[in-house]
């Protein structure tokens, strides 16, 4: 893609930042079989000159319209959701009102809400997906915002049960995905009360730049956000943003309202140039911490696994000797065990692996859960494991 997902001006020819043997998908991840066809691919990161979004210039993945999450069930994830519902509930005023979750996967942010004096609907484009959520029963369809006049759950078998229009909406970390993600907020915005509101969360950009923390870039991101260039998007498409912050680290959340008498105009925006030169040293710094970790443990006869198959696992263990280095990768998400990390191909297994195969140290590459997961290394595997993990550039110890 040459043109900027925001303003839709030519994106520039020279690369900011690019990163080789980048995993090709976090979601697709290959089995014995498809490690063959499987391989790294080179990401390279752009800065559009007129609005300042920060994105890449590849495809995006296949799957950008489905949810999949595996760390939905988390406790820390339960109760940053429930903070979130809480906050905006009590604050606005919504009891009552009905809130739409746009890309719900199963239902599990959902789930949360359910706690709470609100009208419940959700909706996802794998059809698989949201049966489990009806399954979980929750009103749930089949849809994905692909143009601005569509009037949600309008060809569902539950449209009899869907209101005519949406108080609250909620997109968690699904924006950044979109290729188009000025239709999605259109449609959004065609469905909502006029007083309607949302609440968004996307990946910070600042958090990455601050930290260097190279391994957060994944092709699954199309976009990278910061403040400025998600409140430009907001206003381009309709929306004021009432409230931004950063949550669990390295997050924005933005709480915004409907402006009804928005028109689509020839807005002009501007976000100053980044440097990458953080990214550059992030890079530096993580390979040269993980070679001398690894070269500890095999001084002293000891063995590594890593927690955590996640985007920052796959991209670490592809452009480090991490990949090379460590016995297997552990996840608690069933539908990734047995499978294969992209690019690197180190075998996912399920945390009672460590019982066939213990390891002397465990490296934690889920930032957003590392003390959570500590918690259950220690619980579950003993005192005796030594405990890494890496939230910033730095390899630290818990």
């Amino acid at each position: 893609m040459k043109h900027c997902i925001l303003c839709r001006k030519q994106i520039p020819d020279k690369p900011i930042f690019k990163l080789e043997n980048a995993p090709a998908s976090a979601q697709n991840i290959p089995d014995k079989e498809g490690r063959r066809k499987d391989k790294g691919m080179e990401l390279r990161l752009y800065q559009c000159s007129h609005c300042g979004l920060v994105q890449f210039d590849c495809e995006p993945v296949s799957y950008y319209r489905d949810v999949i999450r595996a760390g939905g069930f988390s406790t820390t994830m339960t109760e940053l959701r429930r903070r979130q519902y809480k906050h905006l509930i009590e604050t606005y005023c919504l009891e009552g009102r009905h809130f739409l979750e746009v890309g719900c996967g199963r239902g599990e942010f959902l789930g949360v809400l359910k706690e709470f004096p609100v009208k419940i609907y959700g909706m996802e484009h794998q059809q698989k997906l949201a049966e489990e959520a009806r399954k979980a029963g929750l009103l749930v369809w089949q849809e994905f915002p692909d143009t601005p006049d569509q009037v949600f759950g309008r060809f569902s078998k539950l449209e009899a049960d869907l209101p005519k229009s949406f108080d609250v909406f909620l997109s968690f970390n699904f924006l950044e995905h979109q290729p188009e993600p000025d239709v999605m907020l259109r449609a959004i915005w065609n469905n909502l009360s006029e007083d309607g509101m949302g609440l968004v969360t996307v990946p910070a950009l600042e958090y990455i730049l601050e930290q260097g923390s190279y391994y957060e870039l994944l092709r699954d991101h199309i976009a990278y956000y910061s403040f400025g260039t998600l409140k430009n998007l907001m206003e381009r498409n309709g929306f004021t943003v009432l409230e931004e912050q950063i949550i669990n680290r390295d997050t924005i959340e933005a709480v915004v309202k409907k402006n009804p008498g928005w028109k689509e105009g020839t807005e002009e925006f501007s976000e100053k140039m980044i440097s990458t030169d953080s990214l550059t040293e992030g890079y530096r710094v993580t390979n040269q911490e993980m070679e001398e970790l690894l070269d500890r443990l095999e001084k002293k006869g000891k063995s590594l696994a890593v927690w955590g198959a996640s985007h920052q696992g796959f991209t670490l263990a592809a452009t480090t000797r991490l990949g090379a280095a460590a016995r297997y990768m552990i996840d608690s998400a069933p539908f990734k065990q047995g499978r294969y990390a992209p690019a690197s191909h180190l075998p996912i297994t399920a945390p009672e692996h460590f019982f066939e195969e213990p390891v002397d140290a465990v490296l934690i590459a889920a930032p957003g859960y590392s003390d959570e997961i500590a918690g259950t290394i220690r619980e579950r595997f003993g005192g005796q494991v030594e405990i890494l993990t890496l939230r910033t550039k730095h390899i630290e110890k818990l």
